[in-house]
């Protein structure tokens, strides 16, 4: 088998000669106008025989060569271009000599035009009879060999290129991924919400507990921060008057990394006046019940060999039930850190290190990731959640040791996260100095303090609902796709030579 370096210098002198018959190898101009190959399917595919006989429709397509079969003086090339393929029938005596002679040098991988009129070989399958073809840009490196397609993993997410075409059904997730953010803000915009775009760059993070990455503006001279969320600048919109208000964008969180988690990944949140987290729930069924219907036509949906019906409305079920019911503690007595971590250990609570926590909410989350997530596969809104375990939710007015917020798990995964949003400011200071409390003792995911986030809280903010939904997990629950690099283009990888 040839070497690396015997292909690319054979590719090249190949390339050397087409310079010599005067092909140039990356033209500024494609001879038009161009008809995209999947227009051409959709259009001749199911003609019949003695329709293209008839009427000869001629075409100029444009793509990129993906196999050539040479019977001597005639060739059959299949081309791709947006995602489809076309056949070339590309004979001798059509070209003339010297044109068949310069064809003869392009190879898998090129790109290139060509123009004819559409008939069907004695396979029946439809072909553009090619008169004339030219040379649209070489490929100095070949493409993965067609009859094992790309299957090595780190080459696929190293090079998303060849793995997008090599593997149709990564082009169909990623195609699947465009159509469902398409319909997120269909279903917005239906519903009055105004798109919007907040900084990425922050002078301090907020609207999550999470670590962030750290930068420095030179000018300035002052230390940023990517942001972990966009709660707190929608928010502020929310007080400017904007009752209804949303944005689709990333966020950054400098922490682990698993099948669902990501330092870089996309969130859809979402703010409306005058509501609360009931109608987040009513908000959140919509979203994703109408991005499964506009993607795939049905609510109900493959994963790991389950079936998963989206159809609302979807069950609602407490925390501390939960949690009880998986592993027989009951988080509203065990109120307190060391309380809970004597349970723990009584209770031998397999995956959850009853030290490895800082605070109380920490190890209740921890609790729960590990004993209840994994079996929420139906959707399900998870409610009443400590209060110690989010700082930015109001607190049920009967309970306030607990607040008015809920998560949406579907297949083992958070989905989306809602509150009734926290609106008095002196309440919401409260939070925060608990919070920084906790970041002094240890807890690197503390919230800080935000002097101007509560600074626009005084000036008054309407009764608010507010959710986040993880675009990204959304598309492995709609694709069933098993891991977030799978519907990620270009995720995030170690160093070639760690």
């Amino acid at each position: 088998m040839a070497s690396e370096a015997e292909i690319l210098a054979a590719r090249r002198k190949r390339a050397q000669q087409l310079l010599e018959r005067g092909e140039a190898l990356f033209p500024a101009r494609v001879p038009g106008p161009l008809t995209a190959v999947p227009e051409v399917l959709a259009r001749f595919e199911t003609a019949e025989l003695e329709t293209l006989e008839a009427e000869r429709p001629k075409v100029t397509v444009a793509g990129r060569i993906m196999s050539i079969r040479s019977f001597g003086k005639a060739n059959f090339v299949t081309l791709q271009g947006d995602g489809a393929r076309v056949q070339l029938w590309v004979k001798k005596n059509q070209l003339g000599a010297e044109r068949y002679e310069t064809f003869r040098l392009y190879e898998v991988g090129d790109f290139v035009w060509a123009r004819g009129p559409l008939v069907r070989t004695r396979s029946g399958e439809l072909s553009v009879d090619v008169e004339d073809i030219g040379f649209l840009a070489k490929a100095y490196r070949p493409l993965p060999e067609k009859w094992h397609g790309l299957a090595d993993v780190e080459t696929r997410y190293r090079q998303r290129y060849l793995d997008l075409l090599a593997n149709p059904e990564s082009r169909e997730i990623a195609l699947a991924r465009s159509k469902m953010i398409t319909a997120l803000r269909e279903v917005l915009e239906e519903r009055g919400f105004l798109e919007v775009e907040t900084p990425i760059l922050q002078p301090l993070y907020g609207g999550a507990n999470a670590q962030p990455f750290t930068t420095h503006h030179n000018t300035y001279q002052q230390d940023l921060f990517l942001r972990i969320s966009f709660e707190l600048y929608l928010k502020r919109l929310i007080i400017g008057g904007i009752e209804r208000v949303y944005e689709i964008g990333r966020d950054f969180r400098n922490e682990g990394i698993s099948k669902k988690h990501s330092p870089e990944f996309t969130m859809l949140e979402a703010y409306q006046a005058y509501a609360d987290y009931t109608d987040m729930m009513e908000l959140v069924e919509a979203l994703v019940a109408g991005a499964a219907e506009r993607l795939l036509g049905t609510t109900r949906v493959e994963r790991e060999g389950q079936t998963i019906d989206l159809a609302p409305p979807w069950p609602r079920h407490t925390m501390a039930e939960l949690i009880f019911d998986a592993s027989q503690i009951d988080i509203q007595k065990t109120d307190t850190l060391d309380s809970l971590r004597a349970a723990l250990r009584q209770r031998k609570v397999e995956g959850v290190d009853p030290d490895a926590a800082p605070s109380w909410a920490r190890l209740v989350d921890d609790l729960f990731s590990v004993c209840v997530e994994p079996r929420l596969i139906e959707p399900s809104f998870v409610i009443e959640y400590p209060a110690e375990l989010s700082p930015l939710a109001k607190r049920c007015a009967d309970r306030p040791e607990l607040v008015e917020r809920f998560e949406l798990f579907i297949g083992g995964m958070e989905i989306a996260n809602a509150f009734s949003e926290l609106n008095d400011p002196d309440d919401q200071r409260l939070r925060f100095e608990e919070q920084a409390r906790a970041g002094r003792e240890g807890d690197e995911a503390a919230h800080p303090i935000d002097e101007d986030f509560l600074r626009a809280l005084e000036h008054g903010m309407p009764p608010t609902g507010g959710m986040g939904l993880g675009v990204g997990r959304l598309v492995m629950i709609l694709t069933g796709a098993s891991h977030l690099r799978e519907v990620t283009l270009f995720p995030h990888l170690r160093a070639r030579d760690a």
